[in-house]
């Protein structure tokens, strides 16, 4: 018997259901397809944000430049902070599959908490530079950057919530097959965050030093 007979005999034998009795997809199917259009939404806006900044890099209209006002030793710092963060967190994703309350907690905190080490060091350099003048209505460049930067920031803060609560139902409601989903959505949105800054600290802070 041929491949092509095979083949007519199995979808023969396979009964066919209308897509209107089919019934609605799983939750979990459904979830999970719907934060991807979140996070894909999420990375088309940072990328018009990517791409004003590097039109309005130039026009700062006389004032500080971006070699002049950032501190690599800090944003070093930031990036070494939110790095580390993706590792624990991964650590932490491990820990839900194999249901671990006391290692999902270890690894939730030490996210929350480099998390926070990150936010504290951006907000000192923004203090920073607005001590300096260099406000977001002082030139196009400094616009753009604070768009951009300052986005991503509310993208942590955000974050840093969610984990929060996220914490909250596990020790709630447990390892529900909701709160796994639930926090390995999280995981994927901390990690995106992640990918993000690689791309702020290389186009931002260090092509800042050849201008």
């Amino acid at each position: 018997m041929s491949v092509s007979t095979i083949a007519d005999h199995t979808i023969d034998e396979v009964p066919l259901v209308p897509a209107s009795e089919a019934g609605p997809a799983p939750k979990r199917i459904v979830v999970a397809y719907g934060f991807w259009i979140f996070l894909l939404s999420d990375i088309v806006m940072f990328s018009a944000l990517f791409a004003a900044y590097a039109v309005l890099k130039r026009a700062t209209a006389g004032g500080p430049t971006g070699a002049e006002l950032f501190n690599q030793v800090s944003v070093a710092l930031e990036t070494a902070f939110l790095l580390a963060s993706s590792y624990t967190c991964g650590l932490m994703a491990l820990a839900i599959r194999s249901k671990r309350r006391v290692a999902t907690y270890l690894g939730g905190a030490l996210t929350f908490l480099l998390g926070v080490a990150f936010l504290g060091l951006e907000i000192r350099e923004f203090a920073n530079m607005i001590a300096q003048g260099a406000t977001p209505q002082r030139s196009a460049f400094l616009s753009a950057f604070f768009a951009l930067v300052g986005c991503h920031g509310l993208h942590v803060t955000g974050g840093l919530i969610w984990l929060l609560v996220m914490m909250a139902q596990v020790q709630v409601m447990g390892f529900r097959s909701r709160v796994q989903l639930r926090l390995m959505c999280f995981s994927l949105f901390w990690h995106t965050l992640d990918i993000i800054w690689v791309g702020i600290f290389s186009v931002v802070y260090l092509m800042a030093t050849s201008l």
